[in-house]
């Protein structure tokens, strides 16, 4: 088989995958579908993959992290832009806004909360969410198999105290709406 050929059955078999974990991770499905076609030209070049998620896990991982700080800029902007512009809207039906702008507050404390653990326990909740095994987490994080669970299991315990922290601040520090 070509590189060519397997680039395309990679793309068939991982795409859609691949697209979900990045948009999860990053919170933008545009810049999601960008490194994913980047990962999938990489196969082009690529000689000879051995487990091939964990290549193509590992490898987006790596072109999320190496182009992190740009994007997080961008991102941010973007994200303020479009916050100003929801602001800036009238609503029409108030009931309908509030339950909009309720689903949308508790998104913005779940991926504050995400973006509040450390890269690599944020790593390993996203890539088990995706249902990659511990080996493949292991090698797509860098870290040894046996470590994996423990991780996840950290991992999950900090994200619940800081999304109830979050969550119990924003109940006691802002006014409650009737």
């Amino acid at each position: 088989m070509d590189q060519g050929q397997l680039a395309e059955r990679l793309f068939r078999e991982y795409h859609t995958t691949l697209v979900r974990y990045l948009t999860r991770r990053l919170g933008d499905r545009d810049w999601a579908e960008e490194i994913a076609q980047e990962t999938f030209v990489r196969a082009l070049r690529q000689e000879a993959i051995v487990n091939e998620r964990s290549w193509v896990f590992a490898v987006a991982h790596n072109l999320v992290r190496d182009g992190a700080r740009r994007d997080a800029r961008n991102r941010r902007h973007l994200e303020l832009l479009a916050a100003e512009e929801r602001e800036a809207q009238v609503p029409d039906v108030e009931s309908t806004m509030e339950a909009a702008q309720e689903r949308a507050r508790e998104r913005s404390a779940a991926r504050k909360a995400l973006d509040a653990l450390s890269e690599k326990d944020r790593q390993a909740l996203l890539l088990k969410e995706e249902g990659l095994d511990y080996g493949e987490i292991a090698a797509v994080i860098g870290i040894e198999k046996s470590s994996v669970g423990t991780t996840l299991s950290r991992a999950r315990k900090r994200l619940a105290e800081v999304y109830e922290a979050q969550q119990h601040a924003r109940r006691g520090g802002s006014h409650a709406a009737s």
